[in-house]
């Protein structure tokens, strides 16, 4: 009989060969074909599971909560106006945003520390436009920190001043209107560095006991799928919102599902290893890679296992005109007068994208939100060829590109 840890490594081994992994000469991963498809595919398996877990708690909070949710004909885009709603847990504010959560083809993370998560709602109907959550950045982010121009000293004391958008997007039928890229303009408003302040600014360091004075400059945010169409020219009255500074490295956790993690982390608890319980508040979203090397590590495996090569592309939204040099420490006091509300960018962004989309596609009348259910149901995942195909009814459904989940997740930086 196999031993429990031999039995994990050939469950690893298995999954990996399931998802269509395959190893090169030099025995690293070697993922799939590199196209948004293929991703999604990758990600099939775990939105199943993920769903079929939840499903109970869909099966309770739809009914309740599906009225918040816009028919076409409800929506009118030059009438459209954005309000942003901090969540708050343990409220039917938090079960709808997880509910939002659930549909995306891409799972979304439950996010780590300091989160800032919104509802965002269309004040000209009551609806639901879509949401938003930002976050604890990772600590290494190449791309960032090579934008931004830091030493490692400068980083670790400044950190504090930046945030990690994980989930941005539109539900239907704002989706079909480019509503993903109105709420992500919306990560560049007062309101949002305002909610920073009042929640974070004073708050202090977990090992320095320290305050750090925070105040937030910069949020950096990152596609699911390589190359982004919705951050993609995200820009108002002349000024970029969201800037692309360059690619990941295609490191990360996004292949190891839940259940594998639970496995590893049982694994590394029978030797008495220091990061099982490490997910406090304050160690970030690194902690769930790092227990994930030290599983690897020991299995034998290394960490070649976690560079899964699903290059993501990474956005910068400056919300000082000297942002930089705050982060770099030239200057103490962020400007940030440029800024506008909510209701200043919506009015913009309504302008730039929602009525000219309506104008060409006025097909979005015919949503109905009872479809939105359908997105919650788990689909099928099947093996032919060597491959995971799943049977994604979103995509499906809404062929076109308008709604395929747009949230991202903290995994896989």
């Amino acid at each position: 009989a196999l031993t429990s840890e031999a039995t994990l490594k050939r469950n690893i081994r298995g999954h990996l060969k399931k998802l269509g992994f395959t190893k090169d000469d030099k025995g690293e991963l070697v993922a799939p074909v590199d196209t948004k498809d293929s991703i999604r595919l990758l990600h099939a398996m775990q939105r199943h599971d993920r769903l079929t877990q939840h499903r109970d708690f869909v099966g309770a909070q739809w009914p309740l909560l599906k009225n918040h949710f816009a028919d076409g004909a409800d929506v009118v885009p030059a009438k459209v106006s954005p309000r942003l709603e901090l969540v708050e847990a343990s409220t039917w504010q938090s079960d709808l945003f997880r509910l939002v959560g659930l549909s995306w083809s891409v799972p979304v993370s439950m996010g780590f520390g300091r989160r800032l998560r919104y509802l965002v709602w269309d004040d000209a109907n009551g609806k639901l436009m879509g949401i938003m959550a930002l976050g604890d950045p990772v600590y290494n982010l190449r791309t960032r920190d090579e934008s931004v121009g830091w030493t490692l000293k400068q980083r670790s004391k400044r950190l504090v001043n930046v945030l990690d958008a994980y989930v941005v997007g539109a539900v239907p039928p704002y989706s079909f209107l480019l509503g993903g890229k109105l709420i992500a303009s919306l990560i560049r408003t007062k309101d949002i560095r305002n909610d920073f302040r009042e929640k974070y600014a004073n708050t202090k360091g977990i090992i320095s006991k320290k305050k750090k004075k925070a105040q937030l400059v910069l949020v950096t945010t990152s596609s699911s799928l390589g190359r982004s169409s919705m951050y993609n020219r995200v820009a108002l009255g002349g000024v970029k919102y969201l800037k692309p500074i360059g690619y990941t490295g295609g490191w990360g956790h996004f292949h190891v599902p839940d259940d594998l993690f639970l496995k590893l982390r049982a694994y590394l608890r029978h030797h008495k290893h220091g990061y099982v319980d490490g997910h406090k508040f304050g160690d970030g979203p690194n902690w769930r890679l790092r227990t994930i090397r030290a599983a690897f590590d020991k299995l034998g495996f290394g960490a070649d296992l976690l560079r899964h090569g699903i290059k993501r592309e990474v956005y910068a939204c400056e919300l000082a005109t000297n942002t930089n040099e705050v982060l770099r420490g030239e200057k103490k006091r962020a400007y940030c007068r440029a800024l506008k509300t909510v209701k200043e960018v919506g009015e913009l962004a309504r302008q730039r994208w929602l009525i000219p989309r309506a104008e060409r596609h006025p097909d979005y009348t015919a949503w109905k939100k009872e479809s939105f259910g359908s997105l919650l149901t788990p689909q099928v995942v099947v093996q032919h060829k060597g491959e995971n195909l799943g049977k994604d009814l979103a995509k499906k459904s809404m062929a076109g590109g308008a709604w395929t989940g747009p949230g991202k997740s903290a995994a896989g930086k």
